[in-house]
């Protein structure tokens, strides 16, 4: 794996999610260092939706959020989410980000034309295509006739088009076959080593302990547990709940 090095470029500072007077997320501090892949893991409910969501700058119904965001040295603490993907943090959402009524060179043309930072890279086409070549076999496939995988590497492509300075994945590993997830999530690895800072909420931990360079447990919104991903492999907490681990 690679040295992420010692540049922060994603980091939030005190960030509260409540609902109706629920505290959903409490999280100190999270960090992303360039060229890192930080997996974020827990069981259903554990606030890893909420934490990307938070960081995104939107979420499902009308929480109350606080705390800092930072994004390369910027507070995007009161930004819209719109402006925060402009600024470079993008989210791909579980099973979203693609235009089924579009072909999948369609749904890739769509974003030509963002502005073009001297220090950010926007992936084009045929750099998506490398990527993913899959998804050049399948270029005049409608996005609805694509299978899970194959809306997930073009959700991911788009993304890539619009030039993160950090990439955040929720769940990319659900409903897809063992071989897709591990293509996908290697291409975690591959995208960091071009020193792009990636936060992937995974709910499969045993795909991602083998991609991710750290690894954060949540449980009721709260980090229990964070280390690099070999020191976490043995803790008792991921070996026995995720990793099927004996006790003994």
């Amino acid at each position: 794996m690679t040295d992420p090095g010692d540049s922060i470029v994603l980091q939030a500072n005190g960030l509260r999610v409540a609902y109706a007077g629920n505290t959903a997320l409490s999280i100190d501090q999270i960090e992303v260092r360039r060229g890192e892949v930080l997996g974020v893991v827990g069981a259903n409910g554990a606030g890893k939706s909420t934490l990307v969501n938070a960081l995104a700058g939107w979420s499902r119904g009308s929480p109350r959020v606080s705390g800092q965001v930072m994004l390369d040295g910027v507070d995007l603490s009161t930004m819209p989410a719109h402006d925060r993907a402009r600024a470079g943090l993008l989210l791909v959402p579980e099973g979203k980000l693609v235009f089924g009524e579009m072909t999948v060179d369609e749904n890739l043309s769509s974003l030509v034309g963002m502005s073009q930072d001297a220090d950010r890279r926007f992936y084009d086409r045929a750099a998506v295509f490398e990527l993913f070549p899959r998804l050049s076999e399948r270029r005049n496939h409608l996005g609805s006739q694509l299978s899970g995988g194959e809306r997930q590497m073009l959700g991911i492509g788009r993304a890539l088009m619009l030039g993160p300075r950090a990439l955040m994945l929720d769940e990319p590993s659900i409903g897809l076959a063992p071989r897709l997830v591990s293509t996908v999530l290697q291409t975690m690895r591959t995208l960091a080593s071009t020193g792009l800072a990636v936060l992937l909420v995974e709910q499969n931990v045993r795909a991602a302990i083998d991609v991710v360079d750290r690894l954060v447990l949540l449980e009721r919104g709260r980090v229990v547990a964070q280390g690099p991903s070999d020191a976490m492999r043995n803790d008792p907490r991921i070996a026995q709940a995720y990793l099927g681990a004996s006790s003994t």
